[in-house]
């Protein structure tokens, strides 16, 4: 990994990507109010399979950055140390203090991202400066936390009204209270039932993964079991291949952004794992029976 090459991002960005970057003036109006002085959001984004992106702030900022990994690997440098990141991990660089961090040339990280400040950001992110792990389980809750994020932003793109500036606010201390009081935030989700199946296990851990490409022997490895028995006790259970299953989970979900969210379609196909545009519409056509640009239109009628 190198990390002294210039800062780096690809000029046309990266496919599918989402950012925002609040006005200075609307930063300063949350520093004044009550509540968004303890916690606020400054900058918020998403990029997907980021290849050659890179940044390195000798001067350092006022703001915290928080990057979750939930997809290849990168690394960043803090007081003079790297640290390696992986899948299913994040990291908080403290404020006031030069840092770098850069995606991987061979396994390019998909990050969330957000920069925040207020009162409260330093005990949010207080022992967050090195990669943390947040590992899929039965309770883990990931797509809850990740549709979280996706509250937040939806909210700050239809504008700074007071009341969209203090309700992203505060589901943005749901989203790092989550990470804080991980342990709590997993129990809350436990069901009654303490045993679960080896294909509810392999739902849920599809589901938690949507937004990843995961090959049969992932989800098998996970289970425990051999994917030649897995794949017979899976299909005899749901009528479908693993894969195939996996692969209605994602357009269940891509069938959610295109009805709620108005992410383009480029946007949509890598939150749930495809790369290939071109793919994703024959995909969707083939579950769906029309494109997903059709699909968009005729809930619009």
């Amino acid at each position: 990994m190198n990390l002294t090459r210039k800062n780096m991002k690809r000029k046309d960005g990266f496919s599918g990507e989402r950012a925002l970057v609040l006005p200075l003036s609307i930063v300063r109006q949350m520093e004044k109010n009550p509540l968004s002085a303890q916690l606020h959001i400054t900058d918020i984004g998403y990029y997907p399979h980021a290849k050659y992106h890179y940044r390195e702030r000798r001067e350092p900022i006022s703001q915290y950055v928080l990057i979750y990994c939930v997809e290849g690997k990168g690394s960043f440098r803090l007081h003079g140390e790297t640290f390696p990141v992986n899948r299913n991990q994040f990291f908080i660089l403290p404020a006031g203090v030069p840092h770098s961090y850069t995606a991987s040339d061979e396994e390019p990280w998909t990050i969330y991202w957000i920069h925040f400040k207020g009162h409260l950001a330093g005990f949010y992110a207080d022992n967050f400066a090195r990669p943390t792990d947040i590992r899929p389980n039965m309770n883990s809750r990931i797509n809850d936390r990740n549709d979280l994020f996706e509250d937040i932003f939806r909210t700050l793109c239809m504008g700074y009204s007071t009341e969209n500036l203090l309700y992203a606010t505060s589901v943005f201390f749901h989203f790092l209270g989550s990470l804080r009081y991980l342990q709590s935030y997993r129990n809350a989700a436990q069901s009654a039932e303490s045993e679960f199946d080896i294909v509810t296990a392999a739902i849920h851990y599809m589901i938690e993964n949507v937004e990843k490409k995961l090959s049969l022997s992932d989800i098998t490895g996970h289970i425990g079991y051999s994917p030649s028995h897995f794949s017979m006790i899976f299909r005899q259970r749901t009528g479908y291949s693993p894969t195939a299953y996996f692969n209605q989970i994602k357009i269940q979900k891509a069938c959610r952004l295109l009805d709620f969210t108005d992410m383009k379609i480029n946007q949509i196909c890598h939150k749930i794992g495809i790369e290939d545009c071109y793919y994703f519409s024959r995909l969707f056509s083939k579950i769906m029976g029309i494109s997903p640009r059709e699909y968009r239109m005729s809930k619009k009628g």
